[in-house]
């Protein structure tokens, strides 16, 4: 497949009384983008977390014990987007879920589904002082590329974005696409992601898709306050924008945003853009370092 329509989530934290809301909520999300023909559809990290909110204000409000409690209705989260991808036949990133270990940590693991269930999944590898020092997520170690009917792609949960050697080994197994769901509360979290995204566009020259959590929840202790905008950047080059933005979300609701992405398109600008910031990328590690 050369061509491929996606679409990225900006997207809202509910709260529900009743898991059947959820169902609901998710099922009318994934209806929409299906009806506008996307093929991709990627969800946020954490965005798993308004499930917390079934479990009381003693348990949504405590950062471990939701943790803990939300593991009971893992398998029926994971169960829904199977149900979701075969229903609509499209490819879906769930939402990020903190997923326990038999070690007894937990994992932010994004997974990624198809009509046959399960593609892959990827564990956020780099974590942020919020994860290591007060909800005590631990860090995956595997960097991934998942092969899909649509090419193979890589995932960057939030805060790999800013470390180029997670993109860049995707990459340079043949990955196309870079999915980054991201959760942020402060408007320069979310600018530091947007910039890590536009810079692994633009040195891969490649798609990033990056779908953030959006507004206010003040119920939850976890994800009270989310901050972004859907995006889909792209390499800076000849046939893409100027700015590397293909498209974005508006500042002011919860939506998708959609897109049509050629990934012939890519292999193009990297034989005959007007620079050649993949090819050229070994170059740097040529150079003399400073002597001093």
């Amino acid at each position: 497949m050369t061509t491929v329509k996606a679409a990225v989530a900006q997207y809202d934290i509910s709260f529900f009384s009743h898991w059947s809301e959820f169902e609901n909520k998710l099922t009318r999300w994934v209806k929409q983008a299906a009806d506008h023909q996307a093929k991709l559809l990627v969800l946020p990290e954490y965005a798993s977390m308004e499930l917390a909110s079934l479990f009381g204000e003693t348990v949504y409000q405590d950062l471990t014990q939701q943790l803990h409690e939300m593991q009971a209705v893992y398998p029926a989260y994971q169960d829904l987007y199977q149900q979701l991808a075969r229903q609509f036949d499209v490819i879906i990133l769930a939402g990020s879920f903190p997923v326990l270990q038999p070690d007894g940590s937990f994992r932010n693991r994004a997974c990624l589904y198809g009509v046959d269930g399960l593609i892959d999944y990827q564990d956020k590898l780099i974590m942020t002082r919020f994860e290591n020092e007060q909800w005590l997520i631990h860090a995956g170690h595997e960097i991934k590329v998942i092969d899909t009917d649509i090419g193979r792609l890589g995932i960057n949960i939030c805060y790999d974005t800013e470390f180029p050697m997670i993109a860049r080994q995707q990459v340079e197994k043949g990955a196309n696409l870079i999915l980054a769901p991201s959760c942020t509360d402060t408007e320069a979290g979310f600018h530091r992601v947007r910039i890590g995204c536009q810079a692994r566009a633009l040195e891969n020259q490649c798609y990033v898709l990056h779908s953030p959590t959006f507004g206010e929840a003040d119920w939850s202790e976890a994800v009270d306050i989310n901050t972004g905008r859907a995006s889909i950047y792209t390499p800076v080059d000849y046939g893409f924008p100027d700015n590397g933005i293909l498209v974005e979300a508006s500042e002011s609701m919860p939506q998708w945003v959609y897109a049509e992405l050629d990934i012939d398109k890519i292999a193009r600008v990297r034989e005959e853009g007007q620079v050649f910031n993949y090819r050229d990328w070994p170059l740097q590690n040529q150079l003399q370092p400073p002597t001093k």
